[in-house]
């Protein structure tokens, strides 16, 4: 009797084993109960996190907002003490207006200049006309002093007159050139001022950069991680006052190389989030990344030395969150959620991608 119950219990345990083993080969999705839905743990929701820094150095004044608050593009979220970068815009705009003067001056120099050039050329007209009667005068005495009728002290007169309306033509040639290097050199001088005044304008637009950039406003809608920044805080270039998690969100699930031969791009994708009691979402896969998770990594593994184990690869995959679902306003960054993939779906879309792969 004790050796049939002794019976019994062997076979029952037995059994007990082999459905223990057929369990997990069930649990594990392996042969022979491996099917077409390929599964994964290793996923995460992933947002855009962007961190919140000034670009200048100062004392903070305001910060009108708090933790995990809800922000639109724009809102103020901290403004450093703009005293020191308004009047550095007052200082910019002062050697703006003292660099117009000056190109001003200079354009009323230019117009003074042109002028000059006119009345010296009407002086060499003026100089022209004196040494042609000047010429015509010592003419007609040279011949009345050969017929005796002149004096020689006429002609002699009348020859310094020419000579010195002949130095006259020369001076005014002379001052109309002068004349013309002035013009020269103001316009010359001309292309420095405007150079100065563009420079001028540049340290404007930079002072005025800098006062807008002490007011630090959310880059886009979303909503607020922890606040850091304190009123009275010195905060230099890049101090980390905050941080805005934008409300579009993606899964990335880690699936193992061995996982990768039925997906494609376009697949339907069902997970669940862990943080809402395992409610299933529903997206699509958008594409895959162009290396596995290792090749991102700081450390490279080195598999050329010592022994070798071979370990099964992940890849990441991106993967849409279907629009209008319900409570993916509470999926957030980081959350952890397990994806799931029917490698045996077939529709227009998976057929058109897969020729696009």
């Amino acid at each position: 009797m004790k050796s049939v119950f002794r019976s019994v219990a062997t076979y029952v345990a037995f059994l007990a084993g082999i459905a223990g083993v057929f369990i997990v080969l069930y649990a594990w999705n392996l042969p022979p109960f491996r099917g077409s839905i390929e599964t994964t743990n290793d996923a995460y929701v992933r947002g855009q996190v962007t961190l919140l820094s000034p670009q200048l150095a100062g004392y903070l004044v305001e910060v009108p907002v708090q933790d995990y608050q809800k922000v639109k593009e724009g809102d103020l979220i901290a403004r450093i003490d703009d005293r020191i970068y308004a009047q550095k815009l007052e200082q910019a705009k002062a050697t703006l207006a003292t660099a117009d003067a000056s190109l001003s001056n200079s354009e009323q120099s230019r117009k003074s200049a042109e002028a000059k050039i006119q009345s010296a050329k009407a002086a060499i007209e003026s100089a022209n006309a004196a040494f042609e009667a000047a010429r015509a005068t010592l003419e007609r005495t040279e011949n009345l002093l050969e017929k005796n009728i002149a004096t020689q002290s006429d002609a002699e007169k009348n020859r310094a007159a020419f000579n010195q309306a002949q130095a006259a033509v020369h001076q005014a040639e002379a001052a109309e050139l002068v004349s013309e290097q002035d013009l020269n050199t103001i316009v010359v001088s001309r292309k420095s001022l405007e150079a100065s005044v563009e420079s001028a304008k540049a340290a404007v637009k930079l002072a005025e950069i800098d006062l807008s950039n002490t007011r630090i406003t959310a880059p886009q809608n979303g909503t607020l991680g922890e606040v850091t920044g304190r009123i009275g805080q010195y905060v230099s270039v890049g101090t980390q006052i905050g941080s805005v998690v934008p409300d579009r969100v993606w899964v990335v699930a880690n699936f193992k190389e061995t996982q990768l031969s039925g997906l494609l791009p376009g697949q339907m994708v069902t997970f669940t989030v862990d943080a809402l009691g395992h409610k299933q979402f529903a997206g699509k896969i958008e594409r895959f990344a162009p290396a596995t998770g290792s090749e991102f990594s700081v450390i490279k593994a080195d598999n050329a030395t010592g022994n070798f184990t071979k370990v099964a690869q992940r890849v990441p995959v991106r993967i849409a969150i279907d629009p209008q679902q319900q409570l993916t306003s509470r999926l957030v960054p980081g959350m952890s959620v397990v994806a799931s993939v029917d490698t045996a779906q077939n529709g227009a879309s998976v057929a058109q991608a897969a020729e696009l792969r």
